[in-house]
């Protein structure tokens, strides 16, 4: 398999190249285009049980695609929902924790499964489970804005703001924590931030989508047809 990733980092496109009899399996809706002779088949990947955990608790789709090149080399690309960049790890055997919906796709040997992120879930962006990918081959992580890659050594911390982590080894261990005094929690616009303890990697986004909606809804058009403060504001009718 090779691959390579187009138009970074605001409108990544993944381009991936199958020699015959080589398979890739991404998440629904993410193949955009596809070369003749490659095949499609939909399925639940690791059996009903994972596909309902996965829906359920990790947030992404019940069924996967697996694309396959059959019996010629072939090719297909794979985008994102949200404009932003992608990512293409090659795991070997190690274990990394991705928030749900920056999962794109990876070799159909690597299990995706979700984790449980303890109570303090209840709180941060990532939710009560994160997804736990685990094996060897290649992997594709999305996100919203660029992405950024921090290498911590053992014992070495760094500190994110809730909402823009994207994944993180699975020897990275997170607490999450107020950005400073009541004051600061309350008014500085940081709210909770997680803070990373390696060793490993971390790989954060320059974008949060909670930051991107809290600043749009107040500029959509109410029920009455009024705009809010912003300029997005009009009226409907004579």
């Amino acid at each position: 398999m090779e691959s390579e990733i187009l138009y970074q980092p605001s409108y990544s496109l993944a381009r991936v190249k199958l020699n015959a009899g080589e398979a890739i399996t991404a998440e629904a809706g993410a193949m955009v285009s596809m070369s003749e002779g490659i095949t499609i088949e939909t399925s639940v990947k690791g059996g009903l049980f994972a596909g309902l955990k996965r829906s359920f608790l990790g947030g992404e789709s019940f069924f996967m695609n697996t694309f396959k090149a059959a019996t010629a080399p072939g090719e297909l690309t794979l985008a994102p929902p949200l404009p932003g960049d992608m990512v293409h790890l090659q795991l070997n055997g190690e274990t990394i924790l991705v928030q749900s919906s920056s999962y794109i796709a990876s070799s159909p040997d690597i299990s995706v499964d979700t984790k449980w992120a303890g109570a303090k879930g209840f709180f941060a962006k990532e939710g009560l489970f994160l997804l736990k990918v685990r094996g060897t081959g290649d992997l594709f992580l999305s996100s919203y804005g660029a992405i950024h890659e921090i290498k911590l050594k053992a014992g070495e911390s760094y500190t994110i703001d809730n909402g823009h982590m994207v994944a993180f080894d699975e020897s990275v261990s997170y607490k999450l924590k107020r950005v400073g005094g009541l004051k600061s929690t309350l008014f500085s616009g940081e709210g909770l931030v997680c803070t990373y303890t390696g060793s490993g990697r971390v790989f954060m986004q320059t974008r949060s989508e909670d930051a991107f909606l809290s600043w749009l809804i107040p500029h959509l058009p109410n029920q009455g047809g009024q705009g809010g403060s912003g300029s997005f504001g009009f009226t409907f009718g004579r």
